[in-house]
């Protein structure tokens, strides 16, 4: 058995996961490591370039796009480490942080730690906020909505976000953001892997909550650093990412809170698309960057076509 399993889910991020490979080698040169890579069928030569340049990770080459989350899962099923460190392509781990987070894990003290993120940072050392509380339905309607966007300083979000808290305090939460998650080999042992009927997004909530259910501790590490470019996977189909970060946000509702909460929830973000979708028809008809308007109604209408089910 190792120390740390590295699991990676790629789709189409070729130079990006080659960036998070070397980071990884060059912090863990020390470390009783393995690597496994998940690519989800990337048309852009990935699975070459990793027999080619990174000969000792492990890799599944997937003939379709099966997800991230039950890319993880199928890592996680051959994972040979004390600990399992599910990273996306799109970071890049900063020096130290692997023997930070393995000291971090074996103190006596933290014995009952069941989830750690490390702090994250945007390329240009900003930031990003990476810790959560809970999501309350009052904060479900906000988050990521045009309620956001007319009141981006709300307590609901801030409360929720835990931005009134000291980045640099290692602090218990209820869940950390899935782009770096460390957690123990006997969380994945106890609650088994993530649940695949979230394609993508609010899979690590769930994960957390369950931990957490069954008498883990969730905890925000700052002294482990990564990089992360966010969303670069994500970002080549906006109209499917809005279609599982919300639909995703559904289906956490309703495992958590009930068919109620999850129905109504539904309802209010479909209305929030065809809002958008109006406004964006309006200033079309005037003639206001008319290509980029008819780019969001076309992506407003896949989600409102969708139905967020």
């Amino acid at each position: 058995m190792c120390d740390i399993s590295f699991i990676i889910v790629s789709w189409n991020v070729r130079e990006l996961l080659k960036r998070a490979l070397q980071a990884i080698l060059d912090d863990t040169r020390a470390e009783r490591i393995e690597i496994i890579v998940v690519d989800n069928a990337s048309r852009d030569g990935t699975v070459e370039m990793l027999r080619e340049n990174f000969p000792n990770a492990r890799v599944i080459a997937n003939a379709e796009n099966v997800g991230f989350t039950r890319g993880n899962n199928q890592a996680l099923q051959i994972a040979q480490g004390r600990y399992l460190f599910l990273v996306n392509p799109d970071t890049e781990i900063q020096r130290g942080a692997a023997r930070a987070l393995i000291e971090f894990m074996d103190a006596s003290a933290n014995a009952r730690v069941g989830i750690v993120g490390p702090q994250l940072v945007y390329p240009d050392g900003a930031i990003q906020s990476s810790r959560r509380r809970f999501p309350k339905f009052s904060t479900a309607l906000f988050e990521s909505t045009k309620l956001e966007q007319w009141f981006p300083r709300n307590r609901l979000i801030t409360d929720y976000r835990l931005l009134n808290t000291d980045n640099y305090q290692t602090q218990d939460v209820d869940w950390v953001v899935g782009a770096a998650l460390f957690a123990r080999r006997a969380v994945y042992e106890q609650i088994g892997g993530l649940d695949e009927r979230f394609f993508m997004y609010s899979e690590e909530l769930d994960w957390c909550k369950r931990a957490k259910d069954a008498g883990w501790r969730v905890v925000y590490f700052p002294n482990a650093r990564v990089l992360h470019h966010e969303a670069k996977s994500s970002d080549q189909v906006r109209a499917q990412r809005d279609i599982y970060f919300h639909s995703s946000k559904v289906r956490y509702f309703k495992k958590h809170r009930g068919n109620f909460q999850g129905e109504l929830l539904r309802y209010f973000l479909l209305s929030t698309f065809a809002y958008q979708w109006c406004e964006e028809a309006v200033k079309f008809l005037v003639g206001h960057k008319k290509e980029l308007r008819a780019e969001r109604m076309s992506a407003y209408r896949q989600v409102l076509a969708n139905g967020l089910t």
